[in-house]
């Protein structure tokens, strides 16, 4: 029997009408859906592409840290960007987030639009080990 647990709330996560949930667990897996650069009260704020990144990256672990995750579960990142050119920007900030022999799979791709406007969406998985 599968158990699942909906995340809509917690410490650091955006505070949006959005209707989502933040994250949703299932047994030892968690999912994480897209984070952008929101504050709080679930407005975006535009910045450069550092501040953006910074920002949806702390939603991200907001929404891992409120599901009972650490950053050092994740195991698959997702990555959209309004444009290409984003790509070392992003890749700088996403060496500084993850141990170079512990950084999770991830995707990039860039999209057509993001909401708001913005300039980076982050989403992915994250996996505690069990011991059998």
């Amino acid at each position: 029997m599968s158990h699942k647990k909906f995340i809509s709330k917690g410490d650091g996560l955006p505070n949006w009408s959005n209707p989502i949930s933040h994250a949703v667990v299932v047994n030892n897996m968690c999912f994480v859906s897209g984070q952008l650069s929101v504050n709080s009260e679930g407005k975006y704020v535009e910045g450069t592409i550092e501040s953006e990144t910074e920002l949806a990256f702390a939603n991200f672990f907001a929404a891992i840290t409120a599901s009972g995750f650490e950053k050092k579960d994740v195991v698959f990142i997702d990555i959209a960007f309004d444009d290409l050119k984003h790509l070392s920007a992003v890749n700088k900030i996403f060496m500084s987030l993850f141990p170079k022999d512990k950084r999770p799979a991830r995707t990039i791709y860039q999209a057509a639009a993001l909401p708001f406007g913005g300039k980076i969406k982050v989403t992915g998985t994250a996996v505690k080990d069990i011991m059998v």
